[in-house]
């Protein structure tokens, strides 16, 4: 049987999200029809609503639903740019941090080369923690056109808690909206919707022990959003098409549970993932954890590594022979290995950067997985080393 350390790509479903689950499959009902069985969906989704911004902080009025953070994401920052260069034509600048999740760079990248957006990449420390100066520095220089600011809660790699009190503060002296990606951090830190000052922010189903195929943009009132999907313009005409009861009820359920367990989840695996990472550095010595080394500067769940003279596939490879499931640094583009940009934003140079792992553990995880990792990591960075060394060898 393996062991499951990939929690930050996906988590298994809670029991209670997977039960309303099951129940709303039994039942039909398009929410935006008239009739018996539309009222009722209508009134799944709309309790579903007001469960989740209870939850996050938020108004109920202030929750779009979405398929996921990647739309929800693109809905942000297209949405919001649309809406600001409309408004004002100077605001063409769009910030946006060098780590972000590509749910959110490939956009931007996009509305650079396509709708004529100037990309500007915030930069971040070491640690992978935006620079503050940067951003000040940029809006002094540049606030009168800037569409928005785009800054994750969390890194989805490093698991780095990000300055967004400061973001926001900055940002609101020149009447820039502020999009945060808190797909990472919801459940895992506490986080307020309200109380944080931003204009919209992301969360998805998957990542909190609910379904994946759901998602949400968090858009407080008055921020006016262009649409990306046109149609039958539901939610508030801002992202038309059929709403899934099941799926979003699902996830309401998921969200309460993960924000409501927090505390105990964070104490609970911040002990499993401080007693990995000591783990790691006592066999492998010359590993070197990437990130916040404080606990309190970065997600309770995350433990970011990197491993010289390996390479992250062949690691992620002869862990998986072993029963042990993680994900490297790396992102793979038409079969070719690439560095994390996070990493390389860090200032990693790209052979350190190549011998990357992230080991992320869930409400599922137990002391016997962490010991499971322990007692073949070793032998598998050996092996990973060993055969490094031969491809040199091949290739000189």
């Amino acid at each position: 049987m393996s062991v499951y350390l990939d929690h930050a790509a996906t988590t298994p479903m809670v029991p209670e999200a997977a039960r309303v689950l099951a129940e709303q499959l039994a039942r039909t009902g398009n929410p935006s029809s008239l009739h018996a069985s539309g009222r009722a969906a209508r009134r799944t989704v709309e309790e579903a609503r007001e469960r989740l911004a209870a939850a996050l902080g938020a108004r109920p009025s202030e929750v779009v639903w979405t398929s996921g953070g990647t739309e929800a994401d693109n809905l942000a920052v297209k949405g919001m740019f649309w809406s600001r260069r409309s408004q004002d034509p100077r605001r063409r600048r769009l910030l946006v941090s060098a780590v972000e999740h590509h749910a959110v760079l490939d956009p931007a990248f996009w509305m650079a080369e396509h709708a004529g957006a100037e990309l500007v990449l915030l930069p971040v420390d070491a640690d992978g923690v935006l620079q503050v100066d940067a951003l000040r520095e940029e809006l002094e220089r540049h606030g009168e056109q800037a569409a928005l600011i785009s800054v994750m809660w969390a890194n989805n790699e490093m698991g780095a808690l990000q300055p967004l009190g400061d973001v926001v503060e900055l940002a609101r002296r020149y009447g820039v909206p502020v999009h945060a990606d808190a797909v990472q951090a919801a459940g895992q830190v506490p986080v307020d919707f309200g109380a944080s000052g931003l204009d919209a922010m992301t969360v998805t189903g998957h990542k909190v022990g609910g379904p994946g195929g759901v998602g949400a943009l968090l858009a407080r009132r008055g921020l006016d959003l262009t649409p990306v999907l046109h149609g039958g313009g539901q939610e508030r005409g801002v992202r038309s098409g059929t709403l899934d009861a099941p799926l979003i009820a699902s996830f309401s359920v998921a969200v309460d549970l993960a924000v409501a367990e927090q505390p105990a989840f964070a104490a609970r695996v911040g002990a499993l993932r401080d007693a990995l990472v000591e783990g790691v550095e006592a066999l492998v010595p010359d590993a070197v954890l990437r990130g916040p080394r404080t606990t309190a500067a970065r997600l309770p769940a995350n433990a970011h590594l990197t491993f010289p003279g390996c390479e992250g596939d062949s690691l992620l490879y002869l862990l998986d022979s072993a029963g042990i499931e993680a994900s490297t640094g790396s992102a793979c583009q038409a079969g070719v290995p690439r560095p994390s940009h996070v990493l390389l934003a860090m200032g990693v140079d790209e052979v350190a950067a190549r011998g990357a792992l992230r080991f992320s553990l869930g409400h599922p995880s137990t002391t016997d997985d962490v010991e499971a990792l322990l007692a073949v990591l070793p032998g598998v960075v050996d092996r990973a080393r060993a055969a490094g060394l031969a491809t040199v060898g091949s290739v000189s």
